[in-house]
């Protein structure tokens, strides 16, 4: 493994660092390694970096346990992907509290054209389990990758409905990877390896304290199009998950329930305030993620009778070799004002050229 990851490890390990400051450090200082060795009067400049921690930058602790934490991930088979690197999810990557760091060991493909997160109590009825079979054997026929949180009740029937079918699973943790919390699903989780895998931004060692399951579900919101509400309470994680997908621009889905009904209480409300659509079946799914509309021909019957003008090249220009690319990103690569902007999107997708995806992204057909 190369001097590079090492530096890159380093960086998160640093005290009060955190993500937005550790993002401004690599900007500023052009990489990982460069912070490091950066003169420390030029790191002052940089807004919010305090001085604690660029004196911290210098610590041979830091270092040591970045040392430590290479080990481990060579001894198990673990990728570290900085969020720079090309295989770090690209869905996850355009939030602005995306992590700095994730540890990665399987092989399914994070960046994959279709990602559908399915969340929900850990006291799964009968039915819910039920629905959530139902709607995974449904979507084996578009090939989607299957994110949750490798928990107790409805994610550890999503991954496991995900493997029965032939699915690629992916399960992120609230912990480090020197355990698998709960223990009773180390077995499924070496199943997901051959066909999917596991996933956490935290270091070996990270024990599964409670402050880092909402963490661990901003990373689930992030890495998906789309995420399936299969049953909830009116509190608890998969609510959290709900709120930070839909704080993401993802297109949120509930399976409604019987009115009064406890773990039914939390779906019906999203429903009810229109944070959720309401489906029954994974053709809704299919519906609002326009995944029944074969694009690809209608794009192509459309550009043999177009000509781009000078604005739609320079938004083309920024797809270069990406299919999907972020609003953010056509900003920064163009110089057309946001309006203009709108206006060439919007043309080309009615020409068949691009497709909006949720999230503020495009995808080139």
């Amino acid at each position: 493994m190369n001097n590079q990851k090492l530096y890159e490890i380093a960086l998160t390990l640093v005290p009060g660092v955190g993500i937005v400051n550790g993002k401004k450090l690599v900007a500023y200082c052009g990489g990982a390694e460069a912070v490091f060795c950066e003169k420390k009067k030029a790191l002052t400049k940089i807004n919010g970096v305090s001085e604690n921690v660029i004196k911290s930058l210098d610590s041979k602790e830091v270092m040591k346990k970045a040392e430590k934490e290479i080990e481990f991930v060579l001894k198990n088979g673990i990728t570290p992907l900085f969020y720079l690197d090309q295989d770090y999810p690209k869905r996850l990557q355009h939030c602005h509290d995306s992590p700095l760091m994730l540890y990665y060991k399987g092989n399914a493909d994070l960046n994959t054209q279709k990602v559908v997160g399915v969340v929900g109590t850990r006291n799964i009825t009968d039915y819910g389990r039920y629905v959530t079979e139902k709607i995974i054997e449904d979507l084996s026929a578009d090939n989607v990758l299957i994110i949750s949180g490798l928990a107790y009740g409805v994610d550890s029937v999503a991954h496991r409905a995900a493997l029965k079918y032939n699915l690629a699973t992916v399960g992120v943790l609230g912990h480090g990877m020197q355990i698998i919390y709960p223990a009773e699903n180390r077995k499924l989780s070496t199943n997901m390896l051959e066909k999917g895998g596991i996933l956490t931004e935290f270091v070996s060692g990270t024990q599964p304290d409670r402050e880092n399951f909402p963490k661990r579900n901003r990373i689930v919101a992030g890495m998906i199009d789309c995420l399936i509400v299969i049953e909830s309470a009116l509190k608890g994680g998969a609510m959290i998950t709900a709120d930070i997908a839909n704080s993401y621009d993802r297109e949120v889905f509930a399976i409604p329930g019987k009115i009064g009904d406890i773990y039914s209480e939390g779906c019906n409300q999203l429903i009810k305030t229109n944070k959720a659509n309401l489906i029954n079946s994974a053709a809704d799914i299919r519906y609002v993620m326009r995944w029944d509309i074969d694009t690809k021909v209608v794009a192509k019957q459309m550009r043999m009778f177009r000509d781009f003008s000078e604005d739609e090249k320079k938004v083309m220009d920024v797809f270069d070799n990406n299919s999907i690319v972020h609003l953010d990103d056509i900003i920064v690569g163009t110089d057309l004002s946001p309006s203009k902007i709108a206006s060439v999107l919007l043309s080309l997708e009615f020409d068949g050229v691009l497709t909006a995806l949720p999230g503020k992204r495009y995808q080139k057909l």
